[in-house]
């Protein structure tokens, strides 16, 4: 396998982890009782993070894409500084 491209890469893991995202939090209204309680807490983590509010839900996505584009870019950073060159 050659480079990965850093750029691409961790663009892809920052849709990846905003469908994640979304698809969690759209899980999370459908749960009741303390499985929703536990499902909610652990949202709450996010900073600036609050159940069910525009800003909110923002606030989230955003830090879910700044993490996510920072851990692509560090993985295909990795990947590529792994990669030994080929004697020519």
């Amino acid at each position: 396998m050659g480079k990965l491209s850093i750029g691409k890469y961790a663009g892809l893991c920052v849709l990846g982890g905003e469908i994640a995202y979304t698809a969690c939090l759209f899980y999370g209204t459908m749960l009741t009782g303390k499985v929703a309680e536990l499902h909610h807490a652990i949202f709450e983590l996010l900073p600036g993070f609050t159940w069910l509010g525009i800003g909110s839900f923002l606030a989230g996505a955003l830090t879910i894409a700044v993490w996510s584009g920072l851990g692509g870019a560090y993985i295909a950073w990795m990947h590529n500084a792994s990669i030994k060159e080929q004697a020519k």
